[in-house]
């Protein structure tokens, strides 16, 4: 294969987006981010195929403005491989399809046992790919040549498979389905940050107590800055498990907090200092965090049966119902409806029940039309029975 250069000037990228424009159908796009190496989830390399242009590797920080690009494929149909991971690193850098292929989606709907990407392109074209370098750092200058070769693959065979899969979709009559579980993709908003995002610290189950809890919020928000500031993954500068491990120590001075063994990372020590200001901050933090939050979800189905008893009936008995529509359907069940939403209705369904009300209910919760058209009837049925005489008749001894 041709060795393959990496955009990383204006000029370059005019000339590139001249030979997308004049190219032929949808556009083949993906990105490659620095997960895990980086803070920030920005694009670091963008590929785009389009038959009659060919591939380009786009360098994102070093071009700067990516407007041309938008305006060579800002017209046509963008294929993209689980789009809702890349739409919103392309969106950063000013790139919004009008409409897309999700090839990972289709092949979800489509009942495929298996969606990634190397998957999909052997199923349906029969070609191998090597995943060798699908975890690397983006963010690394210059890209090896054998990375930009696995880059180029990710969009080369794309529009092949696209093809492959909108005919399948056809002949199992989903082509609508995907549609709107595509244009769903594209518009759906982002979701909102977490009121405590430093409540998903690993391990923060084993510590006790608010004010321990307040040292552990001060020494991931100092991680946090840090992170941002350096563009480095907080992992990579001290492990979730080294900020729990020095909360539990409660090291008394600042040489106790470097003689802890556990607390690791490359910038445990390089950044002492900050590391023992936050815990200073912690503790002498006037605003405690509450050990238990209320959850704004809803309880775990097994406690059902104590707090919502009919809600726990309602659910056993349209659970199963919805898992083999799904396999009529060929598709896994959360496609067809998520879990949370099948819940919720369970545990507050509409009064008076009737199948109107309750596709209101699933609209609400951002059920799609033909979701909605296809559910309905069986938890309306399932609910009905769920309450009749027999189904809570208590069990006799035999």
């Amino acid at each position: 294969m041709a060795d393959y250069i990496v955009i990383a000037d204006p000029e370059g990228m005019l000339d590139a987006a001249a030979a997308l424009a004049a190219g032929e159908g949808p556009a083949a796009v993906d990105v490659e981010r620095a997960s895990g190496f980086r803070y920030s989830q920005r694009a670091y390399l963008i590929q785009v195929f389009r038959r009659g242009a060919g591939v380009f590797l786009f360098d994102p920080p070093a071009i700067g403005d990516m407007s041309a690009l938008q305006e060579a494929i800002g017209d046509v149909e963008w294929v993209l491989h689980a789009a809702s991971q890349d739409l919103p690193s392309l969106r950063e850098e000013g790139l919004e399809p009008p409409t897309i292929f999700d090839t990972e989606l289709a092949a979800r709907l489509l009942g495929h046992d298996k969606v990634g990407l190397g998957a999909v392109v052997e199923d349906t074209l029969g070609i191998t790919l090597a995943k060798a370098h699908s975890a690397a750092d983006w963010s690394t200058r210059p890209l090896p040549q054998a990375w930009l070769e696995y880059a180029a693959l990710d969009v080369l065979h794309l529009i092949d498979v696209r093809d492959a899969l909108a005919v399948e979709l056809a002949e199992q009559d989903k082509s609508d389905i995907a549609a709107q579980e595509f244009h769903s993709v594209l518009t759906r908003p982002a979701k909102p940050p977490r009121e405590e995002p430093w409540r998903r610290l690993s391990g923060l189950h084993t510590v006790r107590g608010r004010r321990s809890l307040a040292v552990a919020r001060s020494l991931w928000q100092a991680r946090e800055d840090y992170a941002r500031d350096e563009d480095v993954s907080p992992g990579r500068l001290v492990p979730d498990r080294s900020l729990v491990a020095a909360v539990i120590a409660d090291p008394a001075t600042k040489q106790d907090l470097a003689r802890l063994k556990e607390f690791t990372g490359r910038a445990s020590r390089t950044q002492l200092d900050r590391w023992w200001s936050a815990i200073e901050a912690g503790r002498a933090a006037e605003s405690l965090p509450l050990e238990r939050t209320p959850g704004e979800g809803l309880p775990p189905p097994r406690a059902w049966v104590d707090r919502n008893p009919p809600a726990d009936v309602r659910l056993k008995a349209v659970r199963p119902r919805i898992e083999q529509l799904a396999l009529d359907l060929r598709m896994p069940t959360e496609n067809l409806l998520t879990p949370e939403t099948l819940r919720r209705v369970a545990w507050a369904p509409p009064e008076p029940l009737s199948p109107e009300a309750v596709a209101d209910a699933l609209a609400g919760h951002g059920a799609r039309p033909w979701q909605i058209e296809r559910t309905v009837p069986v938890i309306v049925e399932a609910f009905v029975e769920s309450v009749q005489p027999s189904s809570q008749a208590p069990e006799t001894a035999s």
